[in-house]
């Protein structure tokens, strides 16, 4: 079992920063990399949680969603079990309820699969991420 915590959500003005963090509990980060940890956020108004990013083999897979590129980071802190998501020049369209999610790596598996929601086990609670314009 594995239980996720978020945390680091808040209201920004756009241009702003937030770092996210997922804790993980029940699992040590040292056997993630076996695991994938996946960023996925909720827009107001929208059914389906959207892929924002992956993060493996202990950072040295990691794979964006094209429009955060190059604002957004992931990492992670094996000491603190935690992965984070570093935003930087946030806009408006950011604002979400950003979770995050686990599961066994799937070998063989395109990076496609990892972008559907559907294919993980384990989620977090969420956290609320506003921005202003």
């Amino acid at each position: 079992q594995v239980q996720l915590v978020e945390s680091g959500g808040g209201l920004v003005q756009a241009g702003g920063s937030l770092r996210l963090s997922c804790a993980a509990s029940g699992r040590t980060l040292s056997t993630f990399g076996d695991f994938v940890v996946g960023w996925f956020r909720q827009a107001p108004g929208r059914e389906r949680r959207e892929f924002v990013a992956t993060f493996s083999d202990n950072g040295e897979n990691v794979n964006y969603l094209e429009s955060v590129k190059g604002r957004f980071t992931v990492s992670s802190e094996n000491a603190k079990n935690t992965v984070y998501l570093q935003m930087s020049s946030l806009k408006p369209e950011d604002t979400a309820v950003y979770y995050c999610a686990a599961r066994a790596k799937k070998f063989y598996s395109p990076f496609t699969y990892y972008t559907n929601p559907n294919n993980y086990g384990y989620w977090g609670q969420g956290t609320q991420v506003t921005v202003s314009s």
